[in-house]
């Protein structure tokens, strides 16, 4: 049996106790930390749980009771919390972006290492059913080469949105929708292709003029083997759809699910039929994949259980949570400085440490009101893609 400890109670909380709670034979939780110890309190209420609250997190550092913990506070404590609590012995799993940092990152990559403990980042569409398939069909080779992914992170977010304390500010918040909204994906971008060897990037803020931060990214990416992809991070589009699309030398295919395999003519021109025969097999490879007992935030921490109790390996370690951070980094420096960005970005570029990130980056607006908290705090989390 594990112990968890939630750190932080806002929003995005509840799915990690909705999937905890999923697994009671194997988890259970012991205890809830926020700075308003009232809203952990009442949080704990609505789930009926019986659980040690306290204010400050580091009351729990040394609590022998506890095995592990979820961090679920605003972007610019994931570190420090999630350092102490790897040098107090306890398991990690750290809610998107994995901190502020590069540096912060690699900080917390060594203090996993040094207290032989398990860090976890979260990126729980991974673990969904129609984005395991793709990456299968994928590895696969059936679309040959890619030569072309689009990738679309489209939300839409009121202008109170960032009226809330920690969000829209560089120093809370850490960037606005490219870290916040595509950060997930940006993760199965990379996951899938790898990370590019350039990046240039325009961001905008187009309509939230209570935040510092952009509302609006475009990313253009080359890889070495020539490939291009493209990366619209938004919070200003109605509908919310988001999609990935990959275009192969033999094959189109994308979540939502869809295939598109044309023939050429003679003159290059596709022919009235497509192929039938690959389509057919690539839906085959596709529907083959077995579905996920769990899904998103509960498949993801059902991996973290079976990491702790069984060995089992982590999909989403600091290493991967890294190269995500790394990638977006990639874009806010390209953006902020009108350049084109080559990676891997090293421990002497600005952009490496919050320090130089904050004295680099520009100020759309400057937040001038906020509130502490919402009286609503229902969120959406994103499309299932099983469906267009």
């Amino acid at each position: 049996m594990t112990n968890i400890a939630i750190i932080g109670t806002g929003s995005i909380s509840k799915s990690h106790i909705e999937a905890y709670l999923e697994m009671p034979e194997i988890c259970t939780i012991v205890a809830m930390s926020d700075i308003y110890p009232e809203k952990a309190g009442s949080l704990a209420k609505k789930y009926n749980l019986e659980v040690k609250v306290v204010a400050d997190y580091k009351e729990l550092l040394h609590d022998s009771n506890i095995d592990a913990v979820s961090i679920c506070t605003p972007p610019y404590m994931h570190a420090a919390i999630a350092i102490d609590f790897l040098k107090a012995g306890k398991h990690v799993l750290v809610e998107k972006p994995m901190a502020s940092s590069l540096q912060e990152c690699d900080e917390m990559i060594k203090a996993a290492i040094e207290s032989q403990k398990l860090l976890s980042v979260v990126a729980q569409n991974r673990f969904l059913t129609p984005i395991m398939r793709l990456k299968h069909v994928l590895e696969q080779k059936m679309i040959g080469k890619v030569a072309h992914a689009q990738v679309d992170s489209l939300w839409w977010r009121g202008h109170s949105y960032y009226d809330l304390w920690w969000r829209g500010t560089w120093e809370k918040e850490g960037g606005g929708c490219t870290l916040n909204h595509a950060v997930h994906h940006i993760d199965m971008l990379q996951w899938m292709l790898g990370l590019p060897t350039d990046i240039f990037a325009v961001t905008s803020n187009a309509l939230h003029d209570n935040a510092e931060v952009e509302d609006l990214s475009v990313a253009v990416l080359r890889y070495d083997n020539g490939s291009l992809a493209q990366v619209t991070s938004s919070v200003v589009h109605h509908g919310e759809e988001q999609q990935l699309i990959f275009q192969g030398e033999k094959a189109r295919i994308s979540v939502p699910w869809k295939v598109t395999a044309q023939i050429s003519k003679e003159n290059g021109f596709p022919q009235e039929k497509n192929d039938e025969n690959l389509e057919n097999q690539i839906h085959e490879a596709f529907d083959q994949y077995p579905e996920l007992q769990f899904e998103g935030h509960t498949g993801q921490i059902n991996n973290f259980l079976m990491a702790i109790n069984k060995g089992d390996k982590l999909l989403i370690d600091g290493t991967e949570g890294r190269k995500t951070l790394e990638l977006i980094t990639a874009i806010y420096k390209s953006a902020n400085l009108g350049v084109n960005v080559k990676l891997p970005l090293l421990s002497d570029d600005p952009f490496y440490t919050r320090k130089g990130m904050l004295a680099n980056v520009k100020h759309f607006y400057e937040k001038k009101s906020s509130v502490e908290n919402f009286s609503d705090d229902t969120i959406t989390v994103g499309r299932d893609y099983k469906k267009g």
